[in-house]
């Protein structure tokens, strides 16, 4: 079919109507599917059962260093535990805080220890006429909402296929010493799936804020969460190419197991340098006298090394990639020639990146609502929630099943066309 900017109106009413029958159609089959969050199904969930049995009354509970995980101590976190999410994270095991089950969790800390106490001796942000941080857009809704929450003012960076729009970072923190930070989920980003390319990383460590206490924060949510095999983004590691620039110090990176374990009962660590994680020692020391050392311990023995933690890794890519080959399949079957959207093809990560026609989002997100279709809400992608062109949608293929996802995605693609038509019979 050709594109439907192409079409007269008389072409354009008769599709709508065609449209409408097929919709109301599947609008009676009462489906209820939820594609909101990157969620893991059961069955990855259950992937990890067995790390339910590997400690028990009668197991050994001490770590190989010699603490007994059940009592107090090791504020940083047991040396396996460093070790297996420091080779997580790419860097050597000093350069590694292990902290409690999200690094959501993490990075709100972080936030709210620069607010009021400010970073490695610099004035408390709290104390600050004003505050500001770099958000790339489409991005992360958690990370706009912590920043929304401390009342720090958030500013649009697009996010181009190789990262965040560099020249426009380079300038802005060069220039403004009140921007203190940028978000950043370089590899898989959320919602795209892109990864940020080799030049985009040495560009963020040769950055030259104008704020001493600037610090990018690099969420690597997605870093092993590879589709293929034979198909992955691989990324420059930050906190090195940090150290060659001369810039130890600008780096905070968050990992965590949430999408590899259980979500909300896995480990999660900052990597900084060891100035930096010394200064967050000092606060941590009054919040509590160590994290959970049985669900580090219990961690390690199950997946033992990273070698461990990849077999584990291509289960869960097993479970997903038909997952996300069935909703491309069918956006590019139904919308693929029709010029009224288009949409990434990630190798990794949780999510595939929609953009409409301009002004069509919310409306397309209500619409496929109407016939039982929850998505994430239109404009969760940008601060504050206002996405200013009103066109990108986050899609989440994890949570449903393969059928699940054929109706889904059929009833999206519907709520598509049919929004796409009336904006164009608007003009």
């Amino acid at each position: 079919m050709k594109p439907y900017s192409q079409l007269s109106k008389e072409e354009l009413m008769s599709l709508k109507s065609d449209l409408e029958k097929k919709f109301e159609d599947v609008k009676g089959k009462g489906l209820k599917m939820d594609m909101s969050r990157g969620k893991p199904s059961k069955i990855q969930l259950d992937l990890s059962n067995g790390m339910m049995d590997i400690l028990n009354s009668q197991s050994d509970l001490v770590s190989s260093d010699g603490v007994d995980c059940r009592n107090y101590g090791v504020l940083d976190g047991i040396s396996d535990a460093r070790k297996l999410l420091a080779d997580m994270s790419e860097v050597p095991e000093r350069n590694i805080l292990i902290f409690g089950n999200s690094s959501l969790n993490v990075m709100f800390d972080t936030v709210s220890r620069a607010m009021t106490h400010g970073i490695m001796g610099s004035t408390p942000w709290c104390k600050l006429d004003k505050v500001k941080f770099l958000c790339p857009v489409p991005g992360y809704d958690r990370h706009f909402a912590i920043t929304e929450f401390f009342g720090i003012e958030m500013i649009n960076v697009p996010l181009l296929e190789n990262g965040p729009d560099m020249d426009m970072v380079e300038k802005l923190v060069s220039e403004d010493p009140a921007i203190k930070g940028i978000w950043c989920t370089p590899k898989y980003s959320n919602p795209t799936g892109y990864s940020f390319s080799d030049e985009t990383v040495r560009r963020f460590a040769n950055l030259k804020p104008a704020a001493e206490d600037f610090r990018i924060f690099w969420d690597n949510a997605y870093s092993i969460h590879h589709l293929y095999d034979d198909k992955r983004d691989v990324i420059l590691e930050l906190l090195n190419e940090c150290i060659k620039a001369g810039n130890p110090d600008m780096v905070f990176k968050f990992i965590s197991t949430s999408k590899v374990s259980f979500p909300g009962s896995g480990i999660a660590a900052l990597a900084a340098s060891e100035a930096n994680l010394e200064d967050a020692k000092q606060y941590m020391k009054f919040q509590t006298i160590g994290h959970d050392k049985l669900n580090q311990l219990r961690h390690v023995r199950f997946f033992k090394d990273m070698q461990g933690m990849y077999e584990h890794m291509r289960k869960h890519a097993n479970i997903l990639r038909p997952k996300f080959e069935k909703v491309l399949e069918v956006l590019d079957k139904e919308l693929g020639g029709l010029e009224i959207g288009s949409w990434t093809r990630p190798l990794g990560g949780y999510f595939i990146s929609f953009d409409s026609l301009e002004g069509c989002a919310k409306a397309i997100v209500a619409k496929a609502k109407d016939a039982g279709l929850v998505m994430t809400g239109a404009g969760a992608t940008y601060p504050y929630g206002k996405d200013p062109e009103d066109k990108n949608i986050r899609i989440a293929p994890s949570f449903p099943t393969v059928e699940e996802l054929g109706a889904a995605a059929e009833i999206f693609v519907l709520s598509v066309k049919l929004v796409s038509i009336d904006k164009l019979l608007s003009e």
